[in-house]
């Protein structure tokens, strides 16, 4: 998330009425429900992550114990359990 000035993109007169409730902070604005992204959909992680657990399940129903994954894929072996059991 980057900062941007409230008076470089917001009209005077919406700024001043801002300024009778916050002055000097950071103010936080949600995007909109429709807009909103989960966590890792703009930089990728989201994909990287699910890629992962999917080579994770598919490497345990090829026989790989949750010891060697965990090993493998430097998880825990309850992260690994999490990651087999909820697929």
């Amino acid at each position: 998330m980057k900062y941007i000035n409230a008076s470089a993109v917001l009209p005077e007169e919406l700024v001043e009425k801002l300024q009778e409730y916050v002055q000097g902070e950071y103010l936080y604005i949600p995007a909109r429900k429709n807009e909103y992204k989960v966590w890792g959909e703009l930089s990728g992680a989201r994909k990287e992550i699910n890629k992962r657990n999917d080579d994770i399940l598919n490497a345990y129903l090829s026989g790989a114990s949750v010891e060697e994954l965990s090993e493998s894929f430097f998880l825990s072996t309850y992260a690994i359990r999490k990651i087999i059991y909820q697929k």
